[in-house]
């Protein structure tokens, strides 16, 4: 056994006091709570009583355990001793509702004599209200958590074993009376509205996250104690602070937000109704979400915001894209860009970090594509070339056939976009311009091959993986092209929209509007804007009912479900397969085993991108199943439950390299104008590409967008467990709920590692460039 774990092991500390006070604490509880459950064993369940004895269970392991002697040589394990007084035994201890089982699990004398006169007291009474008030409450527990953590008094409490426990206490009571507001016990009635403790808990976790990033970021070790005092398992001073960042900031980060979440939920949604009103009326409160037997982005659902904003009607930009030829415009300066990719990428000797090929694509326009479909919607496929040609020669080229009917899904992009990136690890694609180019080239082919032989933008539609990507993310965009006003396109009788006109185009990929579900298959071509006689066609922002409604309703085809599923997890494996950690186990295996650079990154891929994946998708599928016949069923009703927090992982990963490395385009853009003749434009500041310190604002962000996509998954998870089946809503929810906070915590340790900087030169300060720990 390692030293350090033998060491902790034998290390429990012998506090009678503590044994005793649990021991007795629940021996009151559980009579109480006896009596009660026999009387009511609905109101009082027996979840009450786990509550409890988990809480009490939490004081010990934080007080009476080895974590208690081992707190005072590492501060990860003193911020892990907080976390189970303030974030988990608090709140368990209320939902235990201990006022009812503690009076009654009391002896009678003290029952009578001591503790309800107490109870009566107006005096204590209006103190308590008070003091738990939300606002109150989360004053008390901010100045609580901030000042034990000022250097000084922190320095105190490790000196001295009263001040230490004075802290504990501290923060227990702080975390009591703040957490009694937030869970409101029974039979508690608080005079404030219960709207209050959604800003109180997101305030709290505000600062939480202010005073963790301080831990997380600091450049020095806060407390001279910790610096100073042994190195227990060889753990540096900073990394035992960085630790302890991370332990306050993503478990405080989940205790805070997910009660937030249930909380918003039930104010919104009203109180859950009894078992049997649910199984005997499937109409109830509960189970009435606005049109659920709609596709989503229906014509009902875009009704009430056909006044809303509409980028047709922006000045100049909706002239612009009115304009018949507004997308050969803006798909020209793609193609003039993808001809110097492959004209550098074919012809120049410089490598990847130095080429226009290693740059352009791998840096630019992959954090650039990231943000324009947070934003804009899928114009991404608006601009681009590699449908240009077949455009422009389409008055030549014979009409094709009609695509593969066993092809009419998304099976063959999946498997393309594997592929691509197997190829992009396998190949280091990155720093390869001359297979970059080639890539390049063997796309504008493609493209042209497959929409000559066939009709209706076959590969766009089943074949471009990045189209798919494109696809895929740009749901969580609130501008989409869309209908005006459903009543006008339900009494128009040409559909030109589809069909199209004499002098535009209809949809090519066969997307009727009226019935389009959100941006899938959407290139934004806006040819339907275009044909449509009535102008009935912008593209329109949705509301956020909208969103909600588009994402919940999951009633999506299994090809669309594996597309998303596969989205998603490449994000976190595609940015894991950068981070240092990860790096080095290659490096590991490589010189343990002799494995080649390509079969390793060929296993890597195996595990990172396929086992792994398909494991953790079919756990929860297995769980939250009502039987076997029904998993597919199950994983296409959660389909997109995932996307926002893969597309948050997308947007931190990709923006990571675009906001620490946008200006090597500078220096790359000088030596191809020098390799051509035109040295007027000054020498090559090669300082752009490999020297760049990474801002402490970024890896904030990233967290940031993290914790967005973490809500914004756990609500439509539990949107969609709510509307289809309210009796089976935990069993149905908490698997993924529980997928979704382990892919959170993987981004955020992805986030906090040194990242492999990329299309940059190598360097000293570039080759692996996130935190100085």
């Amino acid at each position: 056994m390692n030293e350090t774990l033998d060491a902790f092991v034998r290390s429990w500390p012998w506090h009678p006091w503590l044994w005793a006070f649990v021991a007795l604490s629940i021996a009151i509880y559980a009579r109480g709570f006896v009596y009660w459950h026999g009387r009511d064993p609905a109101r009082w369940p027996l979840a009450r009583l786990m509550a409890f004895l988990a809480a009490m269970m939490s004081v010990f392991l934080a007080l009476g355990s080895p974590i208690e002697p081992f707190s005072a040589l590492l501060l990860e394990v003193h911020m892990l001793q907080h976390l189970l007084l303030m974030m988990v035994a608090a709140p368990l201890f209320w939902l235990s509702a201990p006022l009812f089982p503690f009076l009654r699990g009391l002896p009678a004398p003290v029952r009578i004599y001591w503790v309800i006169p107490s109870l009566r007291s107006r005096f204590l009474r209006e103190l308590g209200a008070r003091l738990t008030h939300p606002v109150t409450a989360l004053a008390i527990y901010v100045v609580a958590t901030w000042g034990w953590h000022v250097p000084v008094i922190y320095e105190l409490a490790l000196r001295s074993t009263a001040w230490h426990y004075v802290e504990h206490m501290c923060f227990l009571t702080a975390a009591l009376l703040f957490w009694y507001g937030i869970v409101r016990p029974f039979p508690s009635r608080p005079r404030w509205s219960a709207w209050l403790v959604l800003p109180a808990l997101l305030l709290a976790d505000v600062q939480n996250t202010i005073l963790s990033a301080l831990f997380t970021f600091s450049s020095r070790p806060l407390y001279p104690h910790y610096a100073n005092g042994p190195r227990i398992g060889g753990i540096s001073a900073l990394d035992d602070q960085l630790a302890a960042g991370v332990f306050m900031w993503v478990p405080g980060s989940v205790a805070f937000l997910l009660p937030l979440f249930v909380i918003a939920a039930r104010l919104m949604y009203g109180p859950r109704p009894a078992a049997a009103t649910v199984t005997n009326r499937r109409s109830s409160q509960l189970m009435q979400l606005p049109v659920l037997d709609q596709p989503p982005w229906s014509a009902s659902a875009l009704a009430a915001q056909q006044r809303g904003f509409d980028l047709l009607r922006v000045p100049l930009v909706g002239r612009f894209l009115a304009w018949r030829h507004a997308r050969v415009a803006l798909q020209l300066p793609l193609l003039a860009l993808a001809l110097l990719v492959m004209g550098d990428g074919f012809f120049s000797a410089a490598p990847g970090p130095m080429n226009l090929a290693g740059v352009l694509p791998w840096i630019h326009w992959r954090g650039v594509v990231v943000l324009v479909l947070l934003v804009g919607g899928n114009f991404v496929c608006t601009c681009c070339p590699f449908t240009l040609p077949r455009r422009l020669l389409g008055r030549v080229l014979p009409e094709g056939r009609a695509w593969p009917q066993f092809l009419q899904n998304k099976g063959l992009s999946i498997a393309l976009m594997l592929a691509f990136f197997w190829a992009y690890e396998a190949y280091s694609l990155w720093n390869n311009p001359w297979l970059t180019a080639w890539l390049v080239l063997g796309y504008f082919v493609i493209a042209l091959v497959v929409d000559s032989l066939y009709r209706g933008g076959s590969f766009c539609k089943y074949v471009c993986p990045i189209g798919q990507f494109n696809f895929v993310l740009s749901l969580c965009s609130p501008l989409g092209v869309s209908i005006r006003n459903p009543q006008v396109c339900a009494t128009c009788t040409t559909k030109e929209c589809i069909r199209g006109s004499q002098t535009s185009p209809g949809c090519e990929l066969g997307l009727f509007q009226p019935r389009k579900q959100g941006n899938m298959d959407c290139t934004f071509c806006i040819d339907c804007i275009h044909a449509c006689p009535h102008e009935n066609v912008g593209v329109l922002r949705a509301s956020r009912a909208a969103l909600w409604q588009s994402w919940s309703n999951a009633n999506i085809r299994t090809d669309h479900a594996v597309l998303v599923a596969v989205i998603v997890f490449a994000a976190f494996a595609n940015a894991a397969g950068m981070v240092a950690p990860v790096l080095a186990w290659q490096d590991r295996v490589v010189q343990s085993i002799g494995l080649d650079h390509l079969t390793l990154a060929t296993l890597s891929f195996l595990l990172l991108f396929v086992v792994l994946p398909t494991t953790l998708t079919g756990i929860v599928v297995a769980l939250s199943a009502r039987s076997v016949s029904k998993w597919r069923e199950t994983l296409c009703r959660y389909g997109y439950a995932l996307l926002p927090l893969g597309f948050a992982m997308w947007l931190a990963h990709y923006g990571f390299h675009l906001a620490t490395s946008y200006g090597s385009i500078v220096p790359t853009t000088q030596r191809f104008l020098a390799d051509l003749g035109l040295a007027g434009f000054g020498r090559p500041r090669w300082a752009l590409s490999c020297c760049v310190a990474v801002a402490d604002w970024i890896p904030r962000a990233e967290i940031l967008a993290l914790d967005v996509g973490l809500l914004a998954s756990l609500y439509i998870a539990y949107r969609i467990a709510v509307r289809d089946r309210a009796r089976l809503l935990l069993r149905e929810f908490i698997p993924w709920a529980l997928l979704c906070l382990a892919l959170f915590g993987a981004g955020v340790w992805i986030v906090l590692q040194p990242m492999e900087m990329r299309g940059m030169l190598p360097s000293a300060a570039s080759t692996m460039a996130r935190l100085n720990p």
